[in-house]
């Protein structure tokens, strides 16, 4: 989402690149590319995240201490992240040392050089991240869940990766992974900031023109069938962790707005959620229970996480079913709806009230539907929603018999 002044457009080798002007001091520069975790093979299994992290590590012109110190030397922040279908090397900077931001972010997505010393030192670094998210339920049952929705296909990998596989990476596959995915018409430059657009122009095609376009191509595995599951472990918490789920629409369906707007209703940031409302505040069973939508280019799934003792486990769980099958069976007045639109449309507002959220989000779009919406046209699309497509969408998606569970209850001494 984004404003008028918003440009879009390509360099001379097919780079996509999305420019937003603004009066503020700090600028933010992110390089994506799609090629995040669902785009491995079967033995790659987090070899993308393993990617962001060495990209740092040295470069044909710069060793990892220049890499770290060139920006950070002037105050500003260079970082990266994997999801399931990109990668994303960014940086934050004064608007006035643009030119050290965009040679440094060209340097690294073509010149890394995965020194091999480095290289074993960082597996260090990411098996003790695994380690660390294997000691947190609340963040490994997501990912649990997933790996059942998407169970046998590459959309269900752990980012992270496994410590067999982080272990068996070598040079070669990072150089491998990058010459597959880090190419001219796979990548999106994006810009928030004080910079003149002839300026910017200037300085990327400069830093990035000059990259070779190849051909790629991406992974693209049917997804299975989704098999329902009910599914209880036992697991060393002091609580019981649950989520309640199943297959939704991808972000190409038109159905994903409805979906987005009842995720809200049910579990959304505010605290007048009907979930937080019933199972926090009516009867204190949970202090944490949350909804949540992720979609991606073919599929999507929703979820329900909740945190609780275990003897309300089974009672907050009917709980759950109970605000699902109120929004199936009966949905939500006129009134209501309305409501939840202009509540939406300030949460839009307010992920976006940050440059750095901005100048991601405008990536994303140009990447996943090659546009940037105003706030406008994203806000007409919250008001076109209507009664009737959610009765449809809930319906189905929330259908009793597409819903999956996965719960971690803790072993009793």
């Amino acid at each position: 989402m984004t404003d008028q002044n918003t440009v879009h457009f390509e360099l001379s080798n097919g780079i996509r690149v999305v420019y937003q002007r603004t009066d503020a001091f700090v600028a933010h520069m992110g390089v994506v590319f799609q090629a995040g975790s669902r785009y491995e093979r079967p033995d790659e299994e987090g070899l993308a995240h393993f990617l962001e992290h060495c990209i740092f590590k040295g470069t044909s012109k710069r060793k990892a201490f220049d890499i770290f110190s060139d920006l950070d030397s002037v105050g500003g922040e260079l970082n990266a992240y994997t999801t399931k279908e990109e990668i994303c090397v960014h940086a934050s900077f004064r608007k006035n040392h643009f030119s050290i931001a965009s040679e440094l972010l060209s340097d690294i997505v073509q010149n890394a050089s995965f020194p091999n010393e480095e290289i074993e030192k960082e597996k260090e670094v990411v098996l003790d991240e695994i380690i660390s998210y294997l000691d947190s339920p609340a963040e490994r049952i997501y990912d649990d869940f997933e790996a059942l929705i998407y169970k046998g296909h590459s959309l269900g990998y752990n980012t992270l990766g496994t410590k067999k596989t982080v272990n068996s990476f070598s040079r070669k596959h990072l150089l491998d992974y990058m010459q597959r995915y880090f190419t001219p018409s796979n990548m999106i430059i994006s810009f928030v900031g004080g910079i003149h657009l002839s300026t910017l122009k200037k300085e990327l095609e400069h830093n990035f023109g000059g990259m070779s376009d190849r051909k790629f191509e991406l992974l693209n595995e049917p997804i299975p069938n989704f098999e329902i599951f009910k599914k209880r472990e036992i697991q060393s918490n002091f609580q019981t962790h649950t989520v309640i789920g199943g297959r939704a629409p991808s972000y190409n369906e038109s159905s994903r707005k409805a979906l987005t707007l009842l995720t809200n209703v049910l579990g959304g940031p505010a605290l007048n959620s009907r979930l937080t409302l019933s199972i926090r505040e009516k009867y204190g069973y949970a202090y944490n229970v949350e909804a949540s939508y992720s979609t991606y280019s073919d599929s999507g799934f929703w979820s329900i996480y909740m945190g609780t003792d275990k003897k309300y486990l089974n009672k907050a769980i009917q709980l759950i079913y109970d605000e699902l099958a109120l929004i199936r069976n009966v949905g939500l007045t006129a009134n209501e709806l309305e409501q939840a639109k202009e509540q939406l449309k300030g949460h839009v507002a307010l992920s976006l009230d940050s440059n750095l959220e901005l100048m991601f989000s405008n990536a994303r779009s140009l990447m996943i539907h090659g546009r940037i919406d105003t706030t406008e046209e994203v806000y007409r699309q919250i008001d076109e929603i209507t009664l009737s497509e959610l009765s449809e969408v809930s319906k189905n998606v929330y259908a009793e018999e597409n819903i999956a569970e996965l719960v971690y209850e803790f072993e009793e001494e």
